[in-house]
């Protein structure tokens, strides 16, 4: 849905219904979805340049679109590795011949709620030195996976899994809770994906987002609206209310 949302061509039919759907009640979602994807070029152009990282684990990632994880890193740093997990085989084998000659990149099928297996598969430790800092990114995917499934807990294997020094960033739909017209549409929006058949995305809470950083150390300036985290120019316009309703952060393991 990402792709179709940016107006990609690598995307399905489904995808296009959803983001239409979406459209009805919020038409600047694309907007959130350039937003989203500038933070990642952000952070990622800050972790592979200032803070030295050169190995990447992008999980829940999808097709491949425009500026991709690897592309970023592999600027700043030619020899660069990264990972892209996700569980939809067609992802996996779409992914893999798009980067068939990146000899620093590769597609691993593995489920993000499954934490343990995902960081043992042989894959993961094949093309990544999990004794070294890495930085694991999950950039929009945690929205879509269920309270029932604890993601608090899944995100706190994923710190105890990783060495000292990583990196960990995400962006996640956020609900205000506080009745404003910002709170209203995050609840319809949340409805629609929830309840109409067209997915999965709850929008929760700052504490409820902080809690998958868990004791990590937060990243200036925290836990912020994607544009607020290192933007790369002045807000020039008032933000739309879509464009409000995505937090994103980076903490580090000390």
């Amino acid at each position: 849905m990402y792709d179709a949302t940016l107006g990609g061509k690598d995307n399905y039919e489904i995808d296009r219904e959803v983001v239409q759907r979406v459209a009805e009640a919020a038409p600047r979602q694309s907007d959130v979805a350039r937003m989203n994807r500038r933070w990642l070029i952000r952070v990622v152009t800050y972790l592979a340049g200032q803070a030295g990282i050169d190995q990447f684990l992008d999980v829940g990632a999808g097709l491949p679109t425009v500026e991709n994880t690897h592309e970023v890193a592999q600027q700043r740093n030619p020899d660069a590795h990264v990972v892209y997990v996700d569980n939809d085989p067609v992802c996996n084998v779409y992914g893999r011949a798009l980067l068939e000659e990146n000899l620093y990149t590769h597609f691993v099928a593995a489920d993000l709620t499954e934490p343990d297996t995902l960081l043992a598969h042989d894959d993961v430790r094949r093309h990544l030195d999990l004794t070294r800092p890495i930085a694991l990114i999950l950039c929009g995917i945690l929205h879509h996976v269920d309270d029932d499934l604890d993601p608090a807990g899944i995100m706190q294997r994923y710190i105890d899994g990783l060495p000292s020094g990583s990196y960990v960033g995400i962006t996640h739909f956020w609900d205000p809770a506080d009745g404003s017209e910002a709170h209203k549409l995050a609840k319809e929006l949340e409805h629609r994906f929830t309840a109409l058949g067209l997915g999965s995305g709850w929008y929760r809470t700052r504490d409820e987002i902080a809690s998958y950083f868990g004791d990590l150390e937060m990243l200036e300036p925290g836990l912020v609206e994607l544009d607020d985290w290192w933007p790369s120019g002045p807000q020039l316009r008032e933000r739309f209310t879509e464009e409000r309703l995505l937090l994103g952060g980076v903490g580090r393991k000390v």
